[in-house]
C-alpha cells in the first residue's frame, strides 16, 4: 500500500525554519562571501556545478567538478567524459562536458571569463538571470539553475523552484501544480506568489526557499 507524503504547511514551516535558522544563515554567508571575495575562476566553477545539477541532483553536481576540476580553464569535452565515467560521477558524463565547453568558449569570446564584470553589468536583476537563462550559448542552465547560481554565488531574491520546493508550494496551495515552471513568465509568476507568502508568515525570502527544500530533503545544502 502506498503510504502518503506528509503535507506542509505553515506551522512545520514556522518550526523548520526556527530549528535550521542558525545553520541555514550560515550557508547564505556562505554564498554571499563568494561574491565579496571569489574569483572568477570560483565563479566558473560555481556555474559548472549548476550545469552538473540541472537534472541530476545536488550531491551529483558536486561530485561531477570535483571529477572535472583539473579540466575547467583548458580541458576538452573528451577529457572530462573520461573524467567523469572514472569517477562514476554523472549520469550525463558525455552531454555536459559539450554544455561547459561550448560555455565556456562562449565566455572566453564575450567577457574573457570575467563573470564578475559580466554580471555586474547588468543593473537590472531581473535582466541578469534572463541573460544566463535565454544566452542560447550558456548551456543547460534555464530559469531555475540559473536562479539556483545566482543565488549559491551571493545575489539574492531568486527563488530556485525545483520539484522540492513546488511539492511545498503544492501542499500550501500556494501554486495548483507541483510541476516546476520552465516558461519564463510562468517562473516569474510563482516567484513572485512565493514572494508574497514569505512575507506574509514573516520569513526572509531567501531563507524560506532553503527552508522549503530541506523540508524536503532533510539537508541545507547549495
Amino acid at each position: 500500500m502506498k503510504r502518503n507524503r506528509p503535507t506542509v504547511v505553515v506551522e512545520n514551516i514556522r518550526a523548520t525554519h526556527a530549528q535550521r535558522k542558525k545553520e541555514i544563515r550560515a550557508r547564505l554567508n556562505e554564498f554571499r562571501e563568494v561574491w565579496r571575495n571569489g574569483s572568477d575562476l570560483q565563479l566558473w566553477e560555481e556555474l559548472v556545478y549548476c550545469i552538473f545539477t540541472a537534472g541530476a541532483s545536488a550531491r551529483m553536481g558536486s561530485k561531477a567538478v570535483e571529477a572535472v576540476r583539473p579540466l575547467l580553464i583548458e580541458g576538452d569535452a573528451k577529457e572530462m567524459t573520461k573524467a567523469l565515467v572514472a569517477a562514476g560521477a554523472h549520469r550525463f558524463p558525455v552531454a555536459r562536458p559539450g554544455y561547459i565547453v561550448v560555455t565556456r568558449n562562449y565566455l572566453l569570446a564575450d567577457c574573457k571569463m570575467s563573470l564578475r564584470r559580466k554580471l555586474n553589468s547588468f543593473t537590472d536583476p531581473i535582466e541578469r538571470r534572463d541573460w544566463l537563462a535565454q544566452e542560447k550559448q550558456v548551456k543547460g542552465l534555464g530559469y531555475k539553475e540559473a536562479s539556483h547560481y545566482l543565488r549559491n554565488i551571493g545575489h539574492s531574491g531568486y527563488a530556485i523552484l525545483d520539484k522540492h520546493v513546488m511539492s511545498c508550494l503544492l501542499d500550501l496551495k500556494v501554486v495548483d501544480t507541483a510541476k516546476p515552471p520552465s516558461a519564463r513568465a510562468r517562473y516569474l509568476e510563482v516567484e513572485r506568489k512565493l514572494r508574497s507568502f514569505a512575507q506574509g508568515i514573516g520569513i526572509d525570502f531567501d531563507e524560506l526557499d532553503l527552508v522549503l527544500w530541506s523540508m524536503k530533503t532533510g539537508e541545507v545544502l547549495k
